[in-house]
């Protein structure tokens, strides 16, 4: 695939932000970039595009090379995905995966593109308001994973608008990966598959007692009262999570069974549970965190008791740093890690690991059903929450369906029991789910 630079430009000696635009991207342009100076690159007949609409977008990109950049102009409306619904930029994205390599210009070129387009556009611009401190203005105002750094960056996340989540993951208010089995299974249908599933690995029965650490709007919580007759109490950082909790437990008629707590699961002392349910917090707590993790759940278990943690996970077990859009805008603080890890962390915290399993393709499944939540709610969306913040959703949402389709993540379910001094478990001899 060919693109064009501006007819004339490079005659002048003068380069416009498309020729600039054109000449870092290794094999040409897969879509149309148009530039509020008149300026283009790439073919023209292009199903999708990318128009740069201001002159603060470009001190974006030039200010911020990069994913971060690009997500400055796209969160500041300073940069549109055109061809493309911006609740669901999925088709753009794996264009630009597959097709687009950007390449460091030479000293040379730097300076001829700086000079091109103006040095007053290496004045960053204010980042837009739902960008996140960087990773060492957290370090220096709070230690990682502190009792309150971890309650500021839970909030950034999850106290978006309870009526904006409700939209988006649909009745459940699930948000963690679903279970489509079969695989033309609804949203809804899928996320009901996931917590009995869940349920029938802790082997759940009525007047058992679960613990749900990081149990976001309830719903496992209220899925093992309701369905198994469990005494279930779940923890959340989220003050609005636990606030929607508990009266989605009332409104359901299971405060005689069911508890949701704002709370930090480190601050729980009850002990004795049956079980143990973590999904989707591991992601937050940091990998040298995971002793102390996974050695306070275990002490909440009684023995003979299961712990059932599900998490996204590396495809491999090294060191890698959180891109910067999503430390910036999605989860900061995040860290991931392959299974191989969280299994050996569980294993040295005493727990016996029966069973793991990977579910990465379901969470593509996942992605994609709630980005469709997106756009059909778009309107209703940007009213709760702007069309900045309903940008970066959009875009992280179809992202990370990409990610999760190349295994680039992936997501497993580990199930691990606290045994008795004498060794037993009363797992079965072979998993009974």
């Amino acid at each position: 695939m060919s693109f064009k630079l501006d007819a004339g430009s490079e005659a002048r000696g003068r380069m416009t932000i498309g020729d600039a635009f054109g000449r870092l991207v290794r094999g040409g342009l897969p879509l149309r970039f148009t530039a509020y100076d008149g300026s283009t690159a790439g073919p023209s007949d292009a199903e999708v595009g990318m128009h740069l609409r201001t002159e603060r977008g470009l001190a974006y990109l030039m200010t911020a090379p990069g994913d971060l950049g690009l997500a400055r102009a796209y969160t500041s409306l300073d940069l549109d995905l055109t061809g493309v619904h911006p609740g669901d930029p999925y088709d753009a994205l794996v264009l630009l995966k597959d097709h687009t390599k950007f390449r460091v210009p030479t000293p040379t070129e730097a300076v001829s593109i700086v000079r091109s387009l103006g040095l007053s556009h290496l004045r960053p611009p204010a980042p837009p308001p739902q960008e996140h401190l960087p990773r060492w203005r957290r370090t220096v105002e709070g230690l990682r994973h502190s009792l309150v750094r971890d309650a500021e960056v839970i909030s950034h996340h999850y106290d978006v608008s309870n009526r904006f989540y409700e939209l988006v993951l649909g009745p459940s208010m699930a948000y963690t990966c679903a279970l489509y089995d079969p695989p033309t299974a609804t949203l809804e249908e899928a996320q009901a598959a996931k917590f009995d599933l869940v349920a029938r690995k802790l082997a759940l029965g009525p007047g058992q007692r679960l613990l749900d650490v990081g149990c976001g709007w309830g719903t496992m919580v209220r899925h093992a009262a309701r369905e198994h007759g469990v005494r279930a109490l779940g923890v959340t950082l989220s003050a609005e999570q636990a606030q929607w909790a508990q009266a989605a437990i009332e409104r359901e008629g299971l405060g005689h069974l069911a508890e949701v707590r704002h709370l930090d699961y480190r601050a729980v002392t009850e002990t004795g549970f049956d079980a143990v349910s973590s999904i989707g917090l591991t992601e937050h707590i940091g990998v040298r965190n995971y002793p102390a993790y996974f050695g306070h759940l275990r002490a909440r278990l009684a023995p003979g008791g299961r712990l059932l943690n599900h998490c996204i996970t590396r495809p491999h077990n090294g060191h890698q740093e959180t891109g910067a859009f999503i430390d910036r805008y999605v989860f900061p603080d995040g860290e991931l890690i392959g299974s191989g890890t969280i299994i050996a962390a569980a294993q040295d915290a005493g727990l016996e690991v029966q069973h793991s399993e990977n579910l990465r393709l379901h969470y593509a499944s996942t992605l994609r059903d709630w980005n469709h939540n997106l756009v059909e709610h778009w309107d209703e969306c940007v009213a709760e929450v702007g069309e900045g913040t309903a940008r970066v959703w959009g875009i992280y949402l179809a992202g990370s369906r990409v990610g999760f389709e190349r295994d680039e993540v992936e997501l497993h379910q580990v199930l691990a029991t606290r045994n008795h001094v004498d060794g037993s478990s009363g797992f079965p001899m072979r998993p009974d789910w």
